[in-house]
């Protein structure tokens, strides 16, 4: 139920519209920020990642309430919002009266009856619901083609905050003009009410698609996949960023307020929209998808932000006490297994809906874009990559799939904010060298937050070349101090941490990153080599597979991923990660030369089977790389074919190349490796080429003369 909240002086209102803080991290990125406009000619429905059905349009007179009557679970005071026209024993309810804690009248009956004019204009054909400021109506418009419109009604007459409130929206909603936004056009009078003139949207709110779920599951709820729900507040986010710039505060999100229109979305109720600085409006929210700070510090981008979060969590569980037990939290991870499953998602809602509204996403399209980037993580883990660029990460600096352990210099970096100061200018710096990066950014036209980053980021390149992080150290407390916490300063936190092997602040830093930037990769990366390197392989793999499944691009995820499951023994799972890097990929050959030695190469943690090296002498047959190191590659198969052959094993003839069938014996495989090695030797020179040549004599089988 809607509550009305008193607004607060302006003393006592915390203004959080500059708010850009994530737990302890700042995230506002403006110079990476995407449109909310769309372009182009085609129409495509939120992200364009999931397929969406278009809903039909009914006949309008169809969806009209038979028996108008507002359930007695649902009457509440509109001015203390304690039950009211509740049955007494078997004595029903009453639909009208007076509310017996403060005295406030209240009537749930509708006003308006079908053949009602409203305004001259507009004929009433009959009641479509009860929202949270009275009854809707559904009505033709005499005067304009007899199009199909809502009235919308008051609690009562008598309820000054109620036509407070409708006297906003006829003020300043009739300039609203947004395809995903309800369009207010006009503002009528009957019988001393005030009514709202809106367009009719047929179709169904998102609470609607719920009913229907839960309805098809036996009356079990059936809440929506995540990569749905996802997809349908993505395609409404545009709508709040459009109310936000305009310094309008929607305040009332819910499921119920959003409905699905053919192949679109819009908000559909905006009884609750308030100018941000209206310090006296009243302040309409639902419990268990409000604000807490509503009350006390009044709206703002935050709050709403809030809403988008709780809606999200409403639609993609059972979340069952969202408006009692957890009405101003969330359940913990492991209560559903849609959050055990994406935690990036998990830790999208966490972000949105924290207590603290400087705490929150910062607007509307950074909040959009991290619930894209989750959403291309969900739809990844079903097995299509649908990658992106990041807005506010470069790709991975370098790709060096030989590498038996994660490089932090491998790791992308910041992008720079383009809203700096010296945006330009640092553009300009293009070489690579720390000192001499140091060297220029002394002649910044002013040291801003960016050219001390980058002098940051050069330090601890220094520190990796000199072997001391001291500078580094000293230059990030010294950024700290000046400017307070922010995501990229814990991203390098977590440079140095991984460069002087302290795992557990990398951790810390880098899960702090991801908090604050649930829908990004390069987080997860960073976690998945410091879970590596401090020998947590089972973990590190599970942040390695969702970055590369998400962006086979990053090669030293798929090469990471390898890595971790041949520490388990698990050879086939490693050659599937290797195989994740595209064909179009630079490091492609680099891939598929680790996968070969994948198969090949003995491990600890099981023994090598022969089948792995037919697998291997398959991979062989397709791989483009230099003759020698194909020699090489084939050299080493051979010796792990011999090796198992002196073990008793049978090897089938596979491991020879060609499509040799049944198996074969030690001399087939010694000629094979003399060639191997004899390959190997006309590309070397030197006592290289010597120890070759010794090798091909030595695997070459005794023969008579």
């Amino acid at each position: 139920m809607p509550q009305p909240r008193s607004a607060t002086g302006p003393s006592a209102r915390a203004d959080t519209r500059g708010s850009s803080r994530s737990g302890a991290l700042s995230t506002r990125t403006g110079g990476s920020r995407r449109g909310s406009g769309r372009s182009g000619s085609s129409r495509r429905f939120g992200s364009g990642l999931v397929e969406i059905a278009p809903i039909a349009q009914v006949d309008p007179a169809g969806t009209l309430m038979a028996d108008p009557q507002v359930p007695e679970s649902k009457r509440y005071c509109a001015k203390c919002n304690n039950p009211v026209g509740r049955s007494r024993g078997d004595r029903p309810g009453r639909a009208s009266g007076f509310c017996p804690h403060c005295g406030e009248p209240f009537n749930f009956t509708p006003k308006l009856a079908p053949g009602d004019l409203v305004g001259g204009q507009y004929e009433v054909a009959g009641a479509l619901a009860h929202g949270g400021l009275g009854w809707i109506y559904l009505a033709t418009d005499r005067k304009v083609s007899n199009r199909w419109v809502v009235l919308k009604g008051l609690l009562n007459s008598g309820d000054a905050d109620a036509l407070a409130a409708a006297l906003a929206e006829q003020r300043f909603l009739a300039e609203v003009e947004h395809p995903n936004i309800v369009k207010i056009y006009n503002f009528a009078e009957h019988d001393g009410a005030g009514y709202i003139v809106m367009e009719y949207v047929g179709g169904k709110s998102l609470k609607d698609l719920l009913k229907e779920r839960r309805e098809a599951n036996g009356g079990v709820t059936d809440p929506l996949p995540p990569e749905q729900a996802l997809e349908y507040l993505i395609e409404i986010m545009p709508a709040f960023g459009y109310l936000h710039e305009r310094g309008l505060i929607f305040c009332d999100f819910k499921p119920d307020n959003v409905i699905q229109s053919g192949d679109q979305m819009k908000l559909i109720d905006l009884g609750g929209v308030v100018h941000v600085d209206d310090q006296d409006a009243a302040i309409y929210g639902t419990t268990g998808y409000q604000a807490p700070e509503m009350a006390t510090d009044g709206p703002s981008i935050a709050s709403d932000l809030y809403t988008i979060g709780r809606t999200l969590a409403v639609l993609t569980t059972d979340f069952r006490g969202y408006q009692s037990t957890f009405k101003e939290s969330l359940p913990d991870r492991d209560s559903f297994e849609v959050y055990r499953r994406h935690e990036s998602f998990y830790r999208l809602l966490e972000r949105a809906t924290r207590p603290d509204p400087a705490q929150r996403f910062v607007d509307a399209a950074e909040m959009q874009e991290q619930m894209l980037g989750v959403l291309r993580q969900v739809i990844a883990a079903q097995g299509t990559p649908k990658p992106a660029p990041s807005k506010v990460f470069t790709g991975e600096l370098r790709a060096d799939l030989r590498a038996d352990a994660p490089r932090w210099p491998d790791l992308p970096t910041p992008l720079i904010d383009l809203t700096d100061p010296a945006a330009g200018f640092l553009a300009s710096i293009t070489v690579t060298d720390p000192a001499e990066v140091l060297a220029l950014l002394r002649h910044a036209p002013q040291e801003s937050t960016e050219v001390r980053l980058r002098a940051l980021r050069a330090r601890i390149d220094l520190g990796a070349r000199n072997g001391s992080y001291d500078d580094a150290v000293q230059a990030r407390d010294r950024l700290a101090a000046a400017e307070g916490d922010d995501w990229r300063l814990a991203w390098y936190d977590g440079l140095i941490a991984l460069a002087t092997e302290d795992w557990a602040a990398a951790r810390a830093r880098f899960d702090a990153v991801w908090s604050a930037l649930p829908g990004e990769l390069a987080p997860r990366l960073a976690l998945g080599f410091t879970e590596e390197l401090a020998g947590r392989h089972p973990v590190a793999a599970g942040h390695y597979d969702v970055v590369s499944r998400t962006d086979p691009a990053y090669t030293t995820a798929a090469a990471g991923l390898a890595r971790c499951r041949l520490a388990g023994g698990d050879r086939a799972g490693a050659v599937e990660a290797y195989q994740r890097v595209p064909g179009t990929s630079s490091a492609y050959a680099v891939s598929q030369v680790g996968a070969v030695r994948a198969l090949v190469r003995a491990h600890p943690a099981a023994q090598v089977d022969v089948q792995s090296l037919a697998d291997a002498a398959a991979l062989l047959e397709r791989l483009e790389v230099e003759r020698a190191q194909l020699a090489e590659l084939r050299a080493e198969l051979l010796e792990q074919a011999l090796a198992s052959l002196r073990g008793g094993a049978r090897v089938p003839a596979a491991v020879l190349g060609g499509a040799r069938t049944g198996d074969t014996g030690e001399r087939d495989v010694r000629f094979a490796l003399e060639d191997a090695y004899r390959e190997m030797a006309r590309a070397a020179h030197g006592p290289e080429k010597i120890r070759l040549v010794d090798l091909a004599n030595a695997a070459r089988p005794r023969t008579r003369t």
